[in-house]
């Protein structure tokens, strides 16, 4: 996995959609792929739902998986926005147990390689 979330915003770098940027939708974990606001978007036949009839039949534009790959995650740079691949860096933080007491540990914490920022 890249380490890309839902919620990022993220570059297209192969394909029809080459340099559209979008949010993704759905990380797909097991395929390896991610579902970003319009990129790769298809049409898609459906039936008309027999019983509640609340759904109607016909042909609707959906946005299809695309390759994790073929993504690269933007964040704002010193000269605008800017596609960076993603780091990792452990914090050290206090945390609290139920009962009062405190103890020192770590947090992983995702950061852009390019700014050092974390995301």
């Amino acid at each position: 996995m890249a380490g890309i979330k839902k919620g990022d915003q993220v570059k297209v770098l192969a394909g029809a959609d080459k340099g559209v940027t979008g949010k993704v939708i759905e990380v797909l974990t097991d395929a390896d792929r991610v579902i970003v606001e319009g990129v790769n978007r298809v049409k898609k036949h459906t039936r008309a739902a027999q019983t509640g009839g609340a759904e109607t039949g016909g042909i609707i534009t959906v946005e299809a998986p695309i390759h994790i790959s073929n993504v690269a995650l933007v964040v704002d740079g010193d000269d605008g926005k800017t596609t960076t691949r993603i780091g990792y860096r452990r914090d050290d933080v206090t945390k609290t147990r139920p009962d009062g007491s405190t103890y020192a540990a770590q947090r992983s914490v995702r950061i852009a390689r390019k700014t050092g920022k974390e995301i």
